[in-house]
């Protein structure tokens, strides 16, 4: 019976019988690459999401975690090849019943294919299955977080990721996605430490440090942030996101000077990274050179004309230079850009 079975198919049920009887996964699922997650993040790139004003009413901007549409890339937050690990093989699902394969097993492979075709409901109802037969199975109570995690129900994805850490503690991941899910809730604290926790485990691993810098960057906390966007940075020296990110900080706590060189670095390596021109202007307008500052900035909006804090910006420009009417018009633009 087994001699006309493909080789694959073999390896996979040796691995379903392993799983059986270990009732969880020792190794952790592997990570995306650098070139997936650049292109993941380009979808988010113009999620401009505003800091904190300096007294000239001056703002940069910087992205959020890593975002939920691919929850992977360089941006910020969580890994899709991590929640569905590639070493997984589309298993015949017919043919896992007919060699008698676990029921949690044959319910968490249907649900990561319903989880693959992006129909979370299906991919729920398998999951929750795989949990009733094996209430200690480390994969499915993951994937049904992730699912969670992807509907937007962050509490249900916190239970989901506790329980899986009890069962074993030591996955990296686990603790990366609870800080995320926590993080959508606003519990910035415990999301940092959570992150941290993974770092505890796993101190390269970017996606926590990417996380973190942006909970910390939330509270404030400047300092902490530069030093994490500076670890990304020797981990994937063509992060535009971390340059930009570490750029902001250094802005924020007054440092213009070495904020322009890391806006400068980020439109080095992305030309057309929109925030990273918007912030520059804006550390140039802080160092009162109101020409390198519209300069920059009429570059942001004509990368992307929806900009709405550019043209806040611009016009803040304009209007010390006496041009009132065009100042009041980019207020205007940016007013109904927000509104949208």
């Amino acid at each position: 019976m087994f001699g006309k079975l493909p080789v694959r198919l073999l390896i996979l049920l040796l691995l379903c019988s392993t799983l059986i009887i270990c009732k969880k996964k020792e190794t952790p699922p592997e990570e995306v690459t650098e070139e997936i997650a650049v292109q993941e993040e380009e979808k988010q790139e113009d999620e401009n999401l505003p800091e904190k004003a300096k007294s000239s009413g001056a703002h940069v901007s910087y992205l959020t975690q890593r975002p939920k549409q691919g929850l992977s890339a360089i941006g910020g937050r969580v890994n899709t090849g991590e929640i569905n690990p590639i070493n997984y093989e589309n298993p015949d699902i017919n043919v896992l019943k007919q060699m008698g394969a676990e029921p949690a097993i044959i319910s968490f492979f249907t649900g990561e294919q319903y989880y693959k075709a992006g129909d979370y409901n299906k991919a729920l109802i398998e999951y929750n299955a795989s949990i009733s037969h094996n209430g200690e199975f480390t994969e499915a109570l993951t994937a049904r977080g992730n699912t969670w995690l992807k509907k937007g129900e962050y509490k249900r994805a916190i239970d989901d990721y506790s329980r899986a850490i009890r069962i074993d503690g030591k996955r990296a991941e686990l603790y990366n996605y609870r800080g995320y899910a926590r993080a959508e809730l606003a519990e910035l604290k415990s999301a940092i430490e959570d992150y941290s926790l993974a770092l505890a485990i796993n101190s390269n691993y970017t996606d926590a440090l990417i996380n973190r810098s942006y909970a910390l960057f939330e509270i404030g906390e400047y300092g902490r942030v530069i030093e994490d966007c500076t670890r990304i940075i020797a981990l994937e020296p063509k992060n535009v996101y971390a340059w930009n990110r570490r750029g902001s900080a250094l802005y924020s706590l007054g440092d213009d000077d070495k904020a322009i060189k890391d806006f400068s670095e980020a439109i080095k390596l992305r030309d057309n990274y929109a925030p990273a021109w918007h912030n520059r202007g804006n550390a140039w307008y802080s160092k009162g050179d109101l020409d390198k500052a519209l300069a920059d900035i009429n570059r942001a909006l004509a990368i992307n004309p929806s900009y709405a804090d550019a043209y806040t910006s611009r016009g803040n420009i304009l209007r010390l230079l006496g041009n009132n009417e065009s100042a009041a018009s980019d207020f205007s633009s940016a007013q109904r850009l927000k509104q949208r």
